[in-house]
């Protein structure tokens, strides 16, 4: 509860309506009142949008206000509305901070016109040199010159349309290039642009921020420009992006986060966000990989905004209750939301809004904080910006702080929707609290989560302190961490990734030391860390986030190869801060959604071009398959459910890059194709495992032109699921299973494949391929031809056949796969020698094939295990031994995959696998004869 206050409660009776809610409570409503009565009829009814400020521009010019008078007239007149429409009528946030966002457009468009109009007259416009380079921009003169294109740039609240009633507008003033102005008309009083630009700014703030009789239309600041004060006032696009390559710091890739071009209006219409400014922007703000290290600097910036309102608070305790910079306040929401976005905002463009409510909204859409907490801390801000909003209506103020007067604080209350104050103060308390929890969370309090001296870097790091560490380290441990002393890429780290990575080793010894985790993870983490000590923000990440660091060792921990995926794909340990890692598992809807999610905020951007296509999909497959493997290790899934989820995933980037490369298709002749991809092998089967590769054959229906066509089409696709770039591959993609093998068509119609299958013609498919066809299943394509691939499956698998040939050619196809495969003496492979998989597989494939024209529930492509089931259920295998084979095969599996996990060996002691393996043979001699 705020201290401080009265806590009575106290109705005011204001002197025109009675009513408790009323702005005419607000000092400023009264004197707007007083002095423009007249004029208050000006504005047209309702929330001031563009339209009615413009009309109510006309009409105070026309009754004779100069432009520097009408914009500041203009200004009143709307926030009195605003006043109205939010104290008693209960407008949302939103309608109030728009209406106010227009206004400060409107303003700084008709200032920069009338600067414009001014200097022009004297000095001619600015003009640059050489072609235009976007299709927007200006057409060149006869001399090759051309006017030179400006924007004034809307930080913060102005750019996130987000402008509180009484707010100062951030601004940057940015032109295209240096240059001259063309003169008056006789050619003379020419000066540089730099002068020009310069000259602008200063009219600008005269016409906006000056005070005169009517106050100010705005409170300018500036000091968000390259070199702050110090710097030029307005900056060409060049030196703005020099800027932020050499001297760019992390607080104002915060700042420029929200940044958006908001006037002169025509340049915002035409460039939106900036097509110019976009390219500069961007990649200052979104690093391409994750960004954990700005967690410091927002901390760091965090701490100097609160010694500031500490001090400013120092003698006046009322200062405390600052619903913006205090503990709890707006500041700590927009920090939160900030630090996610930039964090992951080069990798998920999807997080890339300006608007704070919006922004909350899709972080949590993308998993990065439950929804619950985004809505409360929503919630949080709403209430937040509303009380500011009243607080700045009682004097027209910049001020966040509430006021002592308890008239002032019950009218709050009362416009609040509260029946007293101390219902309101208890309200604004529990709304700070549930900020505060989250920041302190986000940012691990003061400490951000290090354990030990030299938290954020307060303490310098030396090789001594990894020297020392040493004797505290397992003996394995210590001599892998030996040569780092004096590694060359360590004694080159900044101090403050030195002293991170020092105490990332001290927690992790002190984790070996619990029994938390064990040397093995250890040496592999520091195997891990050694290629990527230049890349620090890696080592952020892990101090950072504790929890994700055990995690990462638990899964190096595991197996050789989640700690050898990890060093291909680094920046999936991210995923390891999901609150719901381990609660879910693959869900292909949501998957898909958030790709073309991600794509269509790469559109919006323009930088949805092949390249980040290839990187976005590569980066969503590499993370869900971590995931997968995550659950795994922690033996939250069974083999089959590993399978499941991989084979969705890989249907999944099937469907969408299919999708996309057809859309990019140069020569496609409809919106949609008519092709189909089916999956044989492991996908078909849904038996994929990590880094299995995709058997898969390309059939379409269309018309006379389509081979041509489809066939660019898959060389396409295939080049899209195979080609390496910076973020690895998906697939390797073997199509050696379509009609006539590797000699045959890449891609064939849909006729041709079932008459091939089919064994209509003179080219037929062979036993062997049929084999494949008890596997092989509808992946993606148009949905009709679905049930037609499913009818020619069902004829393939039910034609008649010999059941003694069948046999034969299934034991010489065993025998060949056998004398490929050999094994060692002594030992006994899992797949490939009597009673492994290959027996149990082919004996179903059998089973399949012989039987399944008179037993329909073998006709299923339901899996080795079900289908062994459904046999004997059906009489073709003794009672028990269906289901024998079946405990065999789920167990050997099991051991390959944990072989394959841990890159060992499939080739075991035969005694371990006899239980398994007999029932192996039994199977194989039962159905196929004896070996």
């Amino acid at each position: 509860m705020v201290q401080g206050w009265g806590h009575e409660n106290i109705m005011i009776a204001t002197a025109h309506t009675g009513s408790a809610a009323s702005a005419e409570h607000s000092r400023f409503v009264q004197r707007v009142r007083r002095r423009y009565a007249p004029e208050l009829a000006l504005l047209p009814p309702g929330a001031p949008g563009p339209d009615a400020l413009r009309a109510t521009w006309d009409a105070l010019r026309a009754q004779g206000y100069e432009p520097a008078a009408a914009l500041r007239v203009l200004r009143h007149l709307t926030l009195e509305r605003l006043a109205v429409l939010d104290c008693e009528h209960g407008a949302a946030l939103a309608d109030i901070t728009r209406a106010v966002t227009a206004l400060a457009e409107f303003v700084l468009d008709q200032a920069a016109t009338l600067a414009r109009a001014e200097l022009d007259a004297v000095h001619g416009p600015p003009y640059v040199d050489g072609p235009a380079p976007g299709p927007n921009a200006p057409a060149a003169n006869a001399r090759g010159q051309r006017p030179c294109a400006w924007w004034i740039v809307g930080m913060g609240k102005l750019g996130a349309r987000e402008l509180n009633v009484s707010s100062d507008i951030d601004l940057i003033y940015v032109y295209e290039a240096d240059g001259e102005t063309a003169g008056d008309a006789q050619g003379r009083q020419r000066i540089t642009n730099h002068e020009y630009f310069a000259k602008l700014v200063k009219r600008m703030q005269a016409l906006i921020s000056d005070v005169t009789e009517h106050g100010q239309a705005f409170r300018v600041d500036l000091a968000l420009r390259p070199n702050g004060n110090s710097g030029p006032p307005a900056v060409p696009l060049g030196a703005l992006e020099d800027y932020f390559q050499a001297h760019g710091r992390e607080w104002e890739r915060f700042a420029w986060l929200k940044s958006r071009v908001v006037a002169p209006a025509a340049a915002a219409r035409r460039d939106g966000t900036g097509q110019w400014l976009r390219p500069v922007v961007l990649p200052f703000v979104f690093r391409r990989y994750l960004d954990y290290a700005v967690f410091d600097a927002l901390r760091r910036l965090h701490r100097q905004i609160r010694d500031h309102a500490t001090r400013r608070a120092a003698g006046h305790p009322e200062r405390a209750w600052d619903v913006k910079l205090s503990r709890g306040g707006i500041r700590e929401i927009e920090f939160i939301v900030q630090l996610l976005q930039v964090v992951r905002g080069g990798q998920f463009p999807e997080l890339r809004t300006r608007p704070t409510l919006q922004a909350l909204q899709r972080v949590a859409r993308a998993g990065l904080m439950p929804a619950d907490q985004a809505q409360r801390l929503a919630d949080a801000y709403t209430f937040l910006r509303r009380v500011e909003h009243r607080i700045q209506y009682l004097d027209d103020q910049q001020t966040h702080v509430l006021p002592t007067r308890d008239d002032d604080l019950a009218w709050i209350a009362v416009t609040m929707g509260y029946a007293d104050t101390p219902a309101f103060l208890r309200a604004l308390d529990a709304h700070r609290e549930v900020v505060a929890q989250e920041f302190d969370t986000l940012l691990g309090g003061e400490r951000g989560g290090c354990n030990g001296k030299g938290c954020n870097g307060h303490t310098r790091s030396t090789p001594d302190d990894l020297a020392a560490l040493l004797p505290q380290c397992p003996p394995a441990l210590a001599e892998r961490l030996a040569p780092w002393v004096e590694h060359p890429r360590v004694l080159a780290l900044r101090d403050e990734a030195r002293t991170r990575l020092v105490r990332l080793l001290e927690r992790t010894v002190a984790w070996i030391d619990a029994g938390r985790v064990n040397e093995t993870a250890a040496i592999r983490l520091v195997d891990w860390i050694e290629p990527l000590l230049r890349r620090e923000a890696y080592l952020a990440l892990l101090q950072e986030r504790p929890a994700v660091h055990e995690r990462m060792l638990r899964v190096l921990g595991a197996a050789r190869w989640p700690a050898r995926y990890l060093l291909r794909h680094p920046g999936v340990i991210d995923e390891l801060a999901s609150v719901e890692l381990y609660a879910t598992r693959f869900d292909r809807a949501a998957f898909v959604a958030d790709l073309e999610q991600r794509r269509w905020a790469l559109h919006k951007t323009g930088e949805d071009d092949d390249e980040a296509l290839l990187d976005l999909l590569r980066r969503a497959h590499h993370a869900e398959v971590f995931r997968t493997l995550a659950r795994d290790v922690e033996g939250l899934l069974t083999v089959e459910q590993v399978a499941d989820d991989l084979s969705a995933l890989a249907d999944a980037v099937l469907d969408v890059t299919g999708r996309w490369c057809w859309q990019r298709l140069r020569d496609r002749h409809r919106d949609e194709p008519r092709h189909a991809i089916i999956g044989y092998g492991k996908l078909g089967g849904k038996e994929l495992g990590y880094g299995s590769d995709l058997d898969i054959v390309f059939v379409y229906d269309d018309d006379e032109r389509a081979p041509e066509i489809y066939a660019a089409f898959v060389r396409k696709l295939i080049n899209w699921l195979t080609v390496k770039t910076g973020q690895g591959d998906l697939f390797e993609i073997d199509t050696a299973l379509r009609p006539n093998g590797n000699s045959g068509l890449l891609v064939t119609s849909f006729d041709a494949y079932a008459n091939y299958q089919q064994n209509r013609g003179s080219n037929t498919a062979w036993t062997w391929e049929h084999q494949a066809m008890t596997r092989a299943r509808f992946v993606v394509g148009a949905d009709d031809l679905r049930a037609r691939f499913d009818a020619v499956r069902q004829a393939v698998i039910t034609a008649p056949r010999d059941h003694a040939a069948l046999a034969g050619e299934i034991r010489a196809m065993r025998q060949r796969l056998y004398d490929a495969h050999p094994v060692r003496p002594g030992y006994f492979d899992l797949k490939h020698s009597p009673g492994g998989m290959i027996d149990i597989e082919f004996a179903v494939q059998y089973l399949v094939l012989a039987h399944s024209a008179a037993h329909p529930a073998l006709r299923d492509n339901a899996g080795n295990i079900a289908l062994l089931q459904r046999a004997e259920a059906a009489g073709l295998l003794p009672p028990g031994m269906g289901h024998a084979a079946a405990d065999a095969y789920r167990q050997l599996r099991q051991w390959q995959h944990r072989a394959r996990l841990d890159e060992a060996p499939t080739q075991i002691d035969p005694a371990q696998a006899e239980p398994w393996a007999s029932a192996a043979r039994a199977l194989w001699a039962h159905v196929l004869g004896p070996s």
